[in-house]
């Protein structure tokens, strides 16, 4: 498989994959919605035998989950924008370090992390990089 091929995938692999953020980061409006009731109605929560949960618990709870949500959702956007310029044979080093951030996010994000540094580091890669820049 030639190299314009190979970046071709690459900068689909990087839409998939942060469409898979994005979505993961969606997990978090559960915990979100869940801490906004807490603070709103803490009596939804009542039990025969306790009391309604403390404000403190419903505000942690919303901002853990709006935070899982931020995160996923800019990890999902940045690592599409790098797909983007993967594309447009533009800002290298941008996926590099895209690819990097990647990596820890296990599994599909370290897969694309690792592709990313094997195909962007090759000389072959800097040599399109610059063509296309011309």
């Amino acid at each position: 498989m030639n190299l314009p091929e190979q970046l071709r995938l690459l900068g689909i692999f990087h839409y998939i994959v942060g469409g898979m953020h994005a979505l993961f980061g969606c997990i978090g409006i559960f915990h979100l919605v869940i801490g906004i009731i807490f603070m709103v109605n803490p009596q939804a929560f009542d039990g025969p035998s306790q009391d309604a949960p403390p404000m403190w618990f419903g505000a942690l709870f919303a901002a853990v989950g709006g935070s899982i949500i931020l995160f996923g959702w800019t990890v999902g956007f940045l690592t599409i924008l790098s797909g983007r310029f993967i594309a447009r044979r533009v800002h290298r080093t941008y996926s590099i370090v895209m690819g990097g951030i990647n990596c820890a996010l296990f599994p599909f994000g370290t897969v694309l992390g690792v592709f990313d540094m094997i195909i962007l580091t090759k000389d072959e890669t800097k040599a399109l990089y610059q063509t296309a820049q011309s």
